[in-house]
């Protein structure tokens, strides 16, 4: 079981940066996938990045590469998102999520933060 509590969300101009964090706590973090998702008002909910469980292996969606970096620290339970060069079309609520499987699909991650607000001014 891992209990995920997302933060640094936010109101920011276009082409401002945020980072955001998303601190687990449970059983053995460092085993599980981690991954972000956003989904904005009236769309379905999107891949943003993904990170394997030792960090090496990193994908983003076409919309995010060259902006936006995962990173994540299993030494303090915490998976990151680095988001620069920010776009209104990146306004949506932020999710992170745990999973055994390195994949884009958010129907395989088992665990779900509560999501953090992210606002992009123009």
């Amino acid at each position: 079981q891992v209990q995920l509590v997302e933060s640094g969300g936010g109101l920011v101009q276009a082409g401002g940066s945020l980072r955001l964090s998303c601190a687990a706590s449970g059983r053995a973090f460092s085993s599980y996938v981690m991954a972000w998702f956003r989904q904005a008002p009236g769309k379905e909910r999107e891949f943003v990045a993904r990170i394997s469980t030792a960090g090496v292996i990193r994908n983003y969606a076409d919309s995010v590469k060259g902006r936006f970096t995962i990173s994540r620290d299993n030494a303090k339970n915490t998976v990151y998102l680095q988001m620069n060069s920010l776009k209104p079309e990146d306004t949506a609520v932020y999710y992170c999520a745990a999973g055994a499987v390195y994949t884009h699909i958010s129907a395989r991650y088992s665990y779900w933060g509560q999501g953090t607000q992210v606002t992009v001014s123009s």
